[in-house]
Formats: C-alpha cells, sequence, structure tokens
C-alpha cells in the first residue's frame, strides 16, 4: 500500500540548488516516488537568523515505506548529501522533513506527523499550497490554503524564478559567528 506524503526539502549552504535536486533524485531511487513538486523558493532564515537564506521546496510524494522508515531513509540521504550536526536550525546543505503522512497522526519521541511546525511557518506553506491548497492537515481539520492565511510568520518566501539566477551566488558558505564574549567589570 502507498500513502500520499508531502515533504519539505531546505537547503542554504552550498550549491543549494543542486543539494535540492540531488535529494529529490536520492528519494526516487529509494523507493520514494516524486509526483508533484512545487516552485524553488527562497527564504529568510527563521529561528536563528545570522545565517545565509534558503531555497526551499515541496514535494508530494508516494511510498510503500512506513513513517519511520521514510524518516530513516530522509536521515540517510541527508548524511549522503553532507550533513553533519550543527546548531539546532542552524545552516545545512540538506534539510528534508515529512510534513504529512496521508491521514496519520503520530506523535512520538523521534517523530511527529504532521510536522510539529508546519501551521507556523512560511517557508513550508507558501510551497505546499502551490501544490495542494485544499489538502487538509489531519492534526486541526484545516485546508493548507487556510493555514496559510492564518500563519502568524511573516518571514519573506520570494519564488526564486523572480530573483534570477544571474543574481544568486551558486554557492554559499558560511562560518559559525564567534560567541560573544561577557566581559567582567570591576
Amino acid at each position: 500500500m502507498t500513502d500520499s506524503v508531502f515533504l519539505s526539502l531546505g537547503s542554504n549552504l552550498g550549491n543549494r540548488e543542486v543539494s535540492l535536486n540531488g535529494a529529490l533524485e536520492r528519494l526516487a531511487g529509494r523507493g520514494v516516488r516524486i509526483e508533484v513538486r512545487s516552485s524553488l523558493y527562497e527564504t529568510e532564515p527563521v529561528d536563528f537568523k545570522p545565517q545565509p537564506p534558503f531555497l526551499n521546496l515541496v514535494c508530494r510524494s508516494s511510498t510503500s515505506l512506513d513513517p519511520r522508515g521514510l524518516l530513516a531513509c530522509c536521515k540517510s540521504i541527508e548524511r549522503d548529501l553532507g550533513r553533519r550536526p550543527s546548531p539546532p536550525k542552524g545552516p545545512r546543505p540538506i534539510d528534508i522533513d515529512i510534513l504529512i503522512f496521508g491521514r496519520i497522526v503520530l506523535s512520538s519521541s523521534v517523530l511527529t506527523i504532521p510536522h510539529p511546525s508546519l501551521a507556523v511557518r512560511r517557508f513550508v506553506l507558501v510551497p505546499l499550497a502551490e501544490i495542494a491548497p485544499e489538502l487538509i492537515d489531519p492534526r486541526s481539520g484545516h485546508t493548507i490554503a487556510r493555514l496559510l492565511d492564518e500563519c502568524p510568520d511573516r518571514s519573506t518566501v520570494v519564488p526564486w524564478a523572480v530573483r534570477g539566477d544571474a543574481e544568486a551566488p551558486k554557492t554559499v558558505e558560511w562560518e559559525m559567528p564567534s560567541p560573544k564574549r561577557k566581559t567582567r567589570r570591576h
């Protein structure tokens, strides 16, 4: 049996577009059939601001993997594409999140479906609304279009084609800012 699965992919290090396309190819090679993908969107970082902008997309796919199997597949692909431990919400060459997996509602120590931040992240909702505005979030019962309309996040999400590839650097490099040292006053 295959379930309709919606995945979010993002990258803000290296050649972001190549990383996203590489992740989609690897997913397809591991039993995840990509049926529809959104446009690319350049998005500003949300929780951890001092980092480069992301490229994001959402895809609808089908798979015979169960949710934990799909999570293991996604984590393996992230490692294959160079993701290493980094600060939470920090920069990464690739990030693959399971947004919605059929009608499943699941909450465990390793996986929550629908994704716990689905309703509060424009960088996820804008591309998801592009390909599935009438999709129902199994947790809230609301359409993706409604979640986007009510989303409290006002971060910038810009279609990649608007910016133009000629203006955009192909490779993004970044170094963690040095922590500010507290000085003692005597």
